[in-house]
């Protein structure tokens, strides 16, 4: 994948970490008093490479939507045309993203990265960057070609770079896709060598019976592609790696918010990462390039039981738990404020000299 054998991380520069931490402890409060704000405070003041002042001025949530072959069966909730149907939703601003967007502001943009039938619009937050018309049934073929990979790839390293490049500094990634928890459940189970029945769940609330169809479409899917890719594996028995993970069974907004986390990461932006399929592109993101997971908080731990897994393997600490499973990137709206109160108590909260406390 040229896009990514050209991308450069800068290294995490940890220089800092000291002078940081002594800024944090010598707060008017004991020690870790603040819990897991003093470790986004420290984090966020590496990213940004300024021990002396946190900004966050302009943060960006950006919903990529798309549309997935699997949906042919009925494994959702929803009809296909759904998809299409929030896309208008989000431009319109009815959409519960569009809300908390607005309540914490935060910039929305809203990105066609492959549904069924393209939309013409010319509302000013819309990009349009389809990588095709929908995602074949991965159950029964790959989900997209090799060209239309590093399409979806190119595309998500350019928006976030160019959203950089305007001013946005920090980011948040939703998604928006009938089907697509299936696909990300499959790219688990290929990457982490874990059964269909461990990764798949309900989703937005199918039934039993809809979720027994799910998770054997899930398994004739890793059987599918472990058959045709014997030898692909990333250290693990049968564990396959990221790139053929996502060409088989992901999904074009699966694979443009994958390279949007590593075109962020690129900037030196900090990434809000939002809930299970969000996380599973995180995860493919730090299989290609592990340097970008000092680049990445997490917002919250969804409703989704295989969420859980993601995060202890990419040892994260969530910000919530507020039992969500509705995706459009609602979980890191939410926890924007948990930021902003990072930055302000690092910013403004006075320090023991300062304040003329002894203790």
């Amino acid at each position: 994948m040229s896009v990514l054998n050209s991308l450069h991380i800068p290294a995490f520069d940890t220089s800092s970490r000291e002078t940081v931490q002594a800024r944090i402890d010598q707060k008017t409060k004991p020690p870790g008093a603040l819990g897991m704000l003093e470790a986004v405070a420290l984090q966020l003041a590496l990213i940004q490479k300024n021990p002396d002042r946190l900004s966050l001025n302009n943060p960006v949530m950006v919903v990529f939507a798309a549309d997935h072959g699997i949906a042919a069966h009925p494994v959702s909730i929803a009809p296909q045309a759904v998809t299409r149907q929030m896309v208008f939703n989000f431009l319109a601003g009815g959409a519960a993203i569009n809300c908390f967007c607005r309540s914490n502001d935060i910039t929305l943009k809203v990105v066609d990265a492959g549904i069924l039938e393209a939309i013409d619009n010319d509302h000013p937050d819309f990009i349009v960057a389809r990588s095709g018309n929908g995602t074949a049934d991965m159950s029964e073929q790959p989900a997209m070609t090799a060209d239309q990979l590093e399409d979806a790839l190119s595309s998500g390293v350019r928006i976030a770079q160019t959203l950089s490049e305007s001013g946005h500094d920090l980011f948040a990634f939703g998604e928006m896709g009938i089907g697509n928890t299936s696909a990300a459940s499959a790219l688990l189970s290929l990457m982490e060598q874990l059964p269909a029945e461990l990764t798949t769940g309900l989703g937005t609330g199918i039934s039993v019976e809809q979720l027994t169809l799910k998770q054997s479409l899930i398994l004739k899917t890793i059987e599918r592609v472990r058959s045709q890719h014997p030898n692909t594996t990333n250290g693990i028995t049968h564990s396959i790696t990221p790139d053929i993970a996502l060409q088989e069974a992901g999904g074009f907004e699966i694979a443009q918010i994958t390279g949007a986390i590593l075109g962020a990461a690129s900037q030196q932006r900090a990434v809000l990462i939002d809930g299970f399929i969000v996380s599973v592109a995180a995860l493919l993101a730090v299989r290609m390039k592990p340097e970008c997971r000092d680049y990445l908080l997490f917002a919250h731990r969804s409703a989704e039981a295989a969420h859980k897994h993601i995060l202890e393997t990419l040892d994260a600490e969530p910000l919530l738990d507020l039992g969500l499973r509705l995706g459009e990137g609602t979980g890191a709206a939410l926890a924007m404020p948990l930021l902003r109160a990072a930055c302000a108590f690092y910013n403004d909260m006075a320090s023991f000299e300062s304040a003329g406390v002894t203790v």
